[in-house]
């Protein structure tokens, strides 16, 4: 269940899910559709559920809750997504309510003072109540943690699935020299502007693609630039599309901003251009940088350094030795360690052995 990522979100979608299904497990997926205007996948019971967004979230998390308390005892398990469907888990009968689950994405409390629709004056007192809301979580549900990192927040150890990705058993084409990705959503915070100005630098000589869709924030500047012809902005693509225009990229961009919210969770993005064989170039928030200098798969350049993002990119164009060395690096390291393949397995003996009211110890 979730009310506030798009349905096709990687994670739920493309991993978790399929996982799911491809170990026999039957899924209701409670999501909203048709706000994202997306279709259900095949294989799921699908209930369709509003979209929380900004401060318009009183009316999705009622609905969750209504439907939660509803359906639940239908289930076995309820996996919630987001820290909001925490309110829809009070009142449940212990009894005849299945076992919730949540699985924790990112750190929460940090998150949240990034957010654009949030004043900032009550940006801190938000995150206080956060934390007494993990507490209170770590209590009443069972908790599924993406990265090692997020154990520190609580204070038990608890079961991690990591953020890994799909990795493909054949090696990837080599790195190309004309054109520079990168996946994800768009937002300041992720470095928009300075790809922006980066693919005015680069041009012609490199395309930028932006694969993902942009913050509202930075929408028009977006826009702007895909019609100078500074970027090419392809907008929203589902996961397993979007994967499939990165293999022969030059390199894939990482360039998050220093705050605490990336610190610890390794960038999806990141993993995703290794498995691809594409060459990384990151800021050195310490999760991302680790991954590149431990694997010797890409470049780490300082926060907000356009100057020093485009060294590196026509560092690489003029090296093919290197590049495709960082590249095939990256993939091989992707394959032995990174393989939601492996990762997934696991995720769904956990989740059928929870549903099973069995009480695993995390390892």
């Amino acid at each position: 269940m979730t009310v506030v990522h798009d349905p096709d979100d990687a994670r739920i979608r493309y991993r978790q899910l399929t996982a799911l299904l491809a170990a026999g497990l039957e899924v209701t997926y409670a999501a909203p559709f048709e706000a994202s205007h997306r279709r259900p996948p095949e294989g799921v019971t699908a209930v369709d559920l509003p979209r929380a967004a900004g401060r318009q979230r009183f009316t999705a998390i009622s609905a969750a809750r209504r439907l939660l308390h509803r359906i639940g005892p239908e289930h076995d398990l309820a996996l919630l997504h987001d820290p909001e469907l925490l309110l829809a888990v009070p009142g449940l009968d212990r009894r005849t309510s299945p076992r919730v689950v949540w699985d924790v994405h990112e750190d929460t409390a940090a998150a949240l003072r990034m957010k654009s629709w949030l004043p900032r004056p009550v940006r801190p007192l938000t995150g206080a109540a956060v934390r007494a809301a993990e507490r209170w979580a770590e209590r009443r549900c069972s908790l599924l943690l993406a990265e090692e990192g997020y154990q520190d927040r609580f204070r038990r150890p608890h079961a991690v699935v990591p953020n890994s990705v799909p990795v493909p058993d054949e090696k990837p084409p080599p790195p190309g020299a004309e054109r520079v990705v990168y996946l994800g959503r768009i937002t300041r915070a992720r470095g928009a502007l300075e790809m922006i100005e980066l693919g005015r630098r680069l041009a012609p000589e490199v395309r930028l693609e932006l694969i993902g869709p942009a913050d509202g924030d930075v929408a028009g500047p977006i826009a702007h630039a895909h019609t100078e012809g500074w970027i090419e902005h392809h907008g929203f693509v589902p996961n397993r599309q979007a994967l499939a225009l990165l293999p022969g990229a030059l390199a894939g961009l990482a360039l998050l901003h220093d705050e605490p919210n990336y610190a610890v969770s390794r960038p999806t993005k990141v993993m995703e251009y290794m498995a691809c064989g594409v060459p990384v170039v990151t800021t050195p928030n310490a999760a991302a940088a680790d991954l590149v200098g431990r694997y010797h798969s890409g470049t780490v350049v300082p926060f907000g350094d356009v100057g020093a993002a485009e060294t590196a990119i026509r560092t690489l164009r003029a090296d093919r030795e290197r590049r495709e060395r960082l590249g095939a690096s990256g993939w091989s390291a992707a394959l032995a360690d990174l393989d939601w393949r492996t990762d997934g397995r696991q995720f769904a003996e956990l989740i059928r052995a929870w549903s099973l009211g069995e009480q695993t110890v995390p390892q």
